[in-house]
């Protein structure tokens, strides 16, 4: 799984001009899923989200979890992060898992999210319109295959 994390003042995702999904103060996770992602390796890339300290304390330095600060997730599917660009000039993403597996995993990966923190959602496959306001700005990139070798 890659992830490309946005510490965020608020963010939303529209489809067909209505919202989906909102939030305030916290994440927007963009969400890629490869063929050789599981459940388990779902469930360890929640708890490294959960527990990334990239709020600020008291003292202007990040050290606070999204949970230390009642933040809120914004979960979007983003098969693109698979994109392989190596050759030519139009990417491929055979890397990416195929759509309907893909969209299962990340059912269950939300399900999960939403039993621990409040999180809101796009809609798998569809065309997202994604509005953020990154704070900081603060970007982090997470990807299962270097975390978890």
């Amino acid at each position: 799984m890659r992830f490309v994390i946005q510490r965020v003042t608020n963010a939303n995702v529209t489809v067909d001009g209505n919202v989906t999904g909102e939030i305030s103060k916290g994440f927007l996770v963009l969400i890629g899923v490869s063929d050789d992602d599981t459940k388990e390796i779902a469930d360890k890339m929640i708890k490294k989200l959960i527990g990334m300290r990239i709020f600020e304390d008291e003292n202007g330095k990040m050290n606070l979890s999204i949970l230390d600060t009642n933040g809120s997730i914004l979960s979007i599917s983003q098969f693109t992060l698979y994109a392989n660009a190596k050759e030519g000039r139009r990417p491929s993403f055979v890397e990416a898992m195929n759509p309907k597996d893909a969209s299962v995993l990340y059912d269950k990966f939300n399900e999960k999210l939403k039993s621990m923190i409040h999180t809101e959602t796009g809609i798998f496959g569809a065309d997202m319109k994604v509005e953020i306001y990154n704070d900081g700005p603060v970007t982090i990139m997470l990807d299962s295959k270097e975390l978890f070798k």
